[in-house]
């Protein structure tokens, strides 16, 4: 027979076997939501002045050009003459790593697609873009000016191109299809920028900067008569 006592001690031990899951649980320390890993997909990094908006829902400030419509979390400018910028509101970038998809078209001198970066106003920042249509070109000299690095206002592609032929602007590797979209990887550690193409590991164009500001706007570039498509843009500093 059972004594009263080892009844007592058999409840108690499985009351604590009962409760141990929730105790655990209880116990078990949680994240906050700034320590949680987030897997990010179009969209910036929290160290993007904390912005976690899709590239598409981003107040844009448009100089020589209107957003035209899309289907998905894109960004189309049209073509004007002269050049272009969509400036992201609020966002500054120094030194970090810039990454976009981004997409021409394989039309002659109607295809000029990149980043402005260290921004002072609409003519005064340093630009990294490509000329599609020069990507698979039968002409070696067109192929050297597939992708291009400037500093306006001083330093524009003829002028750098006149005094430093082939320096600041080099041939695209690997090729990617000019009419599609192709993936960009800006690497800026002042005064060095390095420009990477759909996940090579090496640089298409590595060179040093010829403006000395360090830091400023950053937006969406067109060329003269060019429009483009952007998406997935992720800024990491």
């Amino acid at each position: 027979m059972i004594k009263p006592f080892y009844y007592r001690l058999l409840f108690a031990g499985l009351f604590l076997l009962a409760t141990l899951p929730a105790f655990s649980q209880q116990q078990r320390p949680l994240k906050t939501l700034d320590k949680m890993d987030l897997v990010l997909a179009g969209t910036y990094p929290a160290g993007a002045n904390g912005s976690l908006k899709t590239l598409d829902k981003m107040d844009l400030v448009l100089a020589n050009r209107h957003r035209l419509p899309t289907m998905d979390n894109s960004v189309r400018l049209d073509e004007q003459p002269g050049p272009g910028i969509a400036w992201l509101k609020g966002i500054t970038f120094s030194n970090g790593t810039i990454s976009f998809d981004v997409k021409g078209k394989d039309v002659m001198q109607q295809s000029f697609v990149g980043i402005a970066f260290h921004g002072l106003n609409d003519s005064t920042y340093d630009a990294v873009y490509f000329r599609p249509f020069n990507f698979r070109s039968a002409e070696q000299a067109r192929k050297n000016h597939s992708v291009q690095y400037i500093s306006n206002p001083v330093n524009d592609w003829f002028v750098l191109r006149e005094k430093f032929p082939n320096k600041y602007e080099q041939p695209v590797n690997p090729i990617p299809d000019p009419n599609n979209w192709f993936h960009v990887r800006i690497v800026v550690q002042s005064p060095s920028v390095k420009v990477y193409v759909n996940n090579s590991a090496a640089p298409c164009l590595e060179v040093q900067q010829l403006s000395t500001r360090g830091t400023g706007m950053l937006g969406l570039w067109v060329g003269n008569g060019s429009g483009g498509d952007w998406r997935n843009l992720k800024i990491e500093e």
